[in-house]
């Protein structure tokens, strides 16, 4: 019987390149999404985009920006999916205003996951009851007809503690973002 020659294992990404893969997720495919206006079309290019991500991990490196690095792989491959479907649609952007689109859109999420910072920060600060308002109103499936019966008060007056507690986050979030640019 003749023995097999070694095989090599393929190359495996380290664990640090996995967790930022799966984290980045909703990210990337909200910059596809951006750039294509359709979310089947966002779906598509997004699988793409991850089959080339996963395919490329080992020219990744670790401690950069993972975010600018994929969504640049995302740019091209949402380039690539415009000049397949260019033909088959009426409507067609030019690849400068794609590209501006790409560029706002990365400048967008940053400020956005400022703001989620700041909104995380800022609901901790709430009243227990306020706070316990938002989140009912703003669950999943949730109404202020459901908020205002659960907590059996006149739906009116649901939605003015919601009016102020809005307001009262608005600024809260403005306060923090602004301080946080002075810094």
């Amino acid at each position: 019987m003749a023995s097999s020659p070694d095989i090599e294992a393929p190359p495996v990404p380290c664990e640090e390149f996995v967790q930022l893969f799966s984290r980045n997720q909703r990210r990337l495919y909200l910059h596809i999404l951006g750039q294509v206006g359709n979310p089947d079309d966002a779906e598509e290019v997004l699988q793409e985009t991850n089959v080339i991500i996963w395919s490329k991990f080992d020219r990744f490196e670790i401690g950069t920006n993972f975010i600018a690095w994929s969504f640049q792989i995302a740019n091209y491959e949402v380039m690539k999916f415009r000049d397949r479907k260019r033909a088959a649609r009426r409507l067609v952007f030019s690849d400068e205003l794609i590209g501006t689109l790409a560029q706002e859109s990365e400048e967008s999420q940053d400020d956005l996951d400022l703001r989620r910072s700041a909104l995380r920060e800022c609901l901790q600060k709430l009243r227990p009851g306020d706070r316990e308002l938002i989140q009912q109103r703003y669950a999943p499936g949730s109404s202020g007809r459901d908020v205002a019966e659960n907590m059996g008060r006149p739906m009116n007056s649901v939605y003015q503690s919601i009016g102020r507690i809005r307001k009262s986050l608005f600024e809260c979030i403005n306060r923090r973002l602004t301080t946080e640019s002075a810094q």
